[in-house]
């Protein structure tokens, strides 16, 4: 299926729809292991990779950077 959709239409959809999604979950599940266990190493990764999912999201979608 992923043949029959446009290099643009299918970067359109990992940015637009899946990233969202992973980050949100990543963000979700490392709330509540630091809620459940506290801070750890594992929730911590989890932000970090919510927080780069964001940032890649940004600078392909043509965001300015934050200083």
């Amino acid at each position: 299926m992923w043949l029959f959709l446009t290099r643009r239409l299918r970067m359109w959809l990992i940015l637009g729809v899946v990233v969202p999604l992973t980050t949100g979950l990543m963000r979700r599940v490392a709330a509540a292991l630091e809620r459940r266990r506290g801070p750890s190493a594992v929730s911590r990764a989890l932000l970090r990779g919510g927080e780069l999912g964001d940032r890649a999201r940004r600078t392909l979608r043509g965001g300015r950077r934050r200083r």
